[in-house]
């Protein structure tokens, strides 16, 4: 699985390094590191929410924030791939 993370102006503001940051610690703590690739991409056009994401394949936007980055990584991104 594929997880391309906004790293453009809005999202960059929002906290995108400190998202990335944490998923990256989470994709090596769980041990997920042949599972889920991080990648950093640009605008997503989802500029008025949090730091934005995607699941390549996938057409919907996610929205991260520092403080809910773990729990949505558990929803979205482990209970998939697990």
């Amino acid at each position: 699985m594929i997880l391309k993370v906004c790293v453009g102006s809005a999202c960059h503001i929002k906290g995108s390094y400190d998202v990335i940051n944490t998923i990256t610690n989470i994709i090596e703590d769980e041990g997920l590191v042949g599972e889920v690739e991080l990648k950093a991409c640009f605008c997503l056009n989802n500029c008025t929410e949090g730091v934005s994401a995607v699941i390549e394949g996938e057409e919907y936007v996610y929205s991260f924030s520092k403080e809910d980055v773990e729990e949505k990584f558990k929803e979205l991104i482990k209970e998939r791939i697990l």
